[in-house]
């Protein structure tokens, strides 16, 4: 009989997320064989003098759809269209994947505004996350590209 294993708290969880993550993604290519494999997806925002990523978009495309998990533009290149240039670039990718919707949550007031005007709908929101605030799920059609 096999031994159960020990439960414990753990200090840095990098590496234990990475084992869990790639265990649930082996059971969702057994569960959903017939499907396409996800693939992860990333845009980086370089500093233009340095050329080092300072922000940028993670997300990954999977179902048949786009989830925009990340979204960072530094407060010095905030108000210059980044964010609206990622999440256009990030649908495009998605598209060409075969990709018919996308979704992504934010806390941020002022980004649940910008993608509300991108064209994405709430259809959760999850209220007293963080306390007095909420945290919005939003999704968005994809229309194929002509």
């Amino acid at each position: 009989m096999t031994q159960a294993p020990t439960l414990a708290f753990v200090e840095d969880n990098y590496g234990l997320q990475e084992i869990v993550l790639a265990g649930v993604r082996d059971f969702n290519r057994a569960l959903f064989a017939k499907h396409p494999p996800g693939q992860d997806l990333a845009i980086a925002l370089r500093d233009p003098e340095s050329n080092e990523p300072v922000g940028g978009l993670c997300g990954r495309t999977a179902g048949g759809w786009l989830a925009i998990e990340l979204i960072f533009v530094p407060e010095a290149f905030r108000g210059m269209g980044l964010a609206t240039q990622l999440v256009a670039m990030a649908e495009e990718e998605a598209r060409r994947r075969g990709c018919h919707s996308a979704w992504l949550d934010t806390l941020n007031p002022q980004a649940l505004q910008l993608y509300q005007r991108l064209g994405y709908e709430i259809f959760g929101e999850l209220k007293n996350y963080p306390a007095g605030g909420s945290r919005f799920f939003l999704q968005k059609k994809l229309v194929a590209a002509a």
